[in-house]
């Protein structure tokens, strides 16, 4: 082998290095226009309504926004989607202990049951009290839908009904040892097999207690079955979020930079499990470390800054990007709390003109926000929880809109 000898370039061709790295690089942040038609598109559009767009801004190639995500204060989080479907006539799923203080449980199993053949049971949450004292449970907000097989409504509805609830002003009393469903409704509810039973709760206790979700026949009652079955199924694995216990029940997410519409289009990604990674809990039937896949049921409260140095809007979209990726993302279905634009703040379902959006084309429109008269920076708020049942990440496209 010889040995080559170290060459040093000329000036000229440092510089045309250093040019073509910038091309390249400007290349890269290249942001696509919006033509006249598509803007109008998006005037005209209603809030939620799903809207068209090119794929030069339906890409998950667009700019990115970056920005931090900061725990904070919540309640004790517990979630119960594994296994998913309850494949045993009668079964615990799911039991976690809880400390005295606020609780939030998301319910989501199916029942699952098709051997020797395919029967009706009742799928039931259930708290017991495990202090010394009486208990008192006081719902803080409520979302239960009826057992239904339409998957996307339960987990859109349920986020609409979650985000509306406003805290009640009576409490439960539950004495030391016994047991009672969090929601008396599903004690009345038939569930059918493949359909879902799908509940956030957040409550509030006094005495510390032990929250199980449990599989019975529709003519049994809950205190029979919760005394007569030992143990608890244990994971699957192959379908759900998880079950457990979670560290982190509330986020605050801040932009890092301020958005600037004379930039162009440009987006934020939520519920990758990269940027924003899933979050840890434990399991404590098995006694390992659970991973909430998707982070169903962590409230994220956003603030998104942004100005206008070009007098254009901004237009805030969502769509879903990983319709390709196998049977689950054929459809998303979303809702969130914005704050006001050209349309009023308050709760959205996206979409709110049909049930999902399924795939590009499509796009769905969450606010269109008119610039300030001095060009003056802005903050967007938005509540964003990711939607079971659907398709994960959410990308939040924001995208310079000229006002009419």
């Amino acid at each position: 082998m010889k040995l080559l000898k170290k060459r040093s370039l000329s000036p000229y061709m440092l510089a045309l290095v250093a040019a073509l790295m910038a091309h390249a690089a400007a290349k890269a942040q290249e942001t696509p226009t919006l033509d006249a038609e598509t803007n109008k598109k998006l005037l005209n559009a209603s809030q939620g309504a799903i809207v068209d767009l090119p794929g030069s801004i339906l890409t998950e190639k667009l700019p990115m926004n970056s920005y931090q995500k900061i725990v904070m204060p919540g309640p004790q989080y517990l979630i119960s989607d594994d296994p998913e479907y309850i494949r045993v006539p009668e079964a615990i799923a799911f039991r976690e202990a809880v400390e005295p203080g606020t609780v939030r449980f998301y319910l989501y199993n199916v029942n699952g049951v098709k051997e020797p053949q395919k029967i009706n049971t009742k799928i039931i949450a259930v708290i017991k009290n495990t202090g010394k004292a009486p208990m008192h449970l006081r719902m803080l907000k409520f979302s239960s839908q009826k057992p239904t097989t339409s998957y996307f409504y339960a987990g859109k509805q349920g986020l609409a009904d979650f985000f509306a609830s406003t805290p009640q002003t009576t409490f439960r009393t539950i004495q030391p040892g016994s047991v009672v469903a969090i929601d008396p409704a599903q004690e009345k509810f038939t569930v059918k097999y493949d359909e879902l039973v799908h509940g956030i709760y957040e409550f509030v206790i006094d005495q510390p207690g032990e929250v199980s979700v449990l599989q019975t026949s529709p003519s049994t009652s809950t205190t029979a079955a919760f005394a007569r079955i030992t143990n608890v199924l244990p994971g699957k694995s192959q379908s759900g979020a998880g079950r457990g216990i979670f560290g982190v029940s509330n986020y605050r997410l801040l932009t890092q930079n301020t958005i600037d519409t004379k930039n162009g289009v440009s987006q934020i990604i939520v519920a990758d499990g990269k940027q924003d990674t899933w979050v840890l809990g434990k399991e404590s039937t098995s006694g390992r470390i659970a991973t909430l896949a998707g982070n169903y049921g962590v409230m994220y409260n956003m603030e998104i800054k942004w100005k206008s140095t070009d007098g254009r809007g901004l237009a805030l979209v969502t769509w879903n990007s990983r319709s390709d990726n196998g049977q689950w993302c054929g459809a998303m279905a979303n809702t969130m709390v914005v704050s006001k634009g050209k349309f009023k703040d308050g709760i959205i379902q996206l979409p709110s003109d049909k049930l999902v959006t399924k795939k590009a084309p499509e796009a769905v429109l969450v606010q269109v926000f008119p610039p300030a008269a001095n060009g003056e920076e802005q903050t967007i708020k938005l509540t964003y929880s990711p939607p079971g049942a659907s398709c994960l990440p959410t990308p939040l496209i924001f995208i310079p809109v000229t006002m009419e």
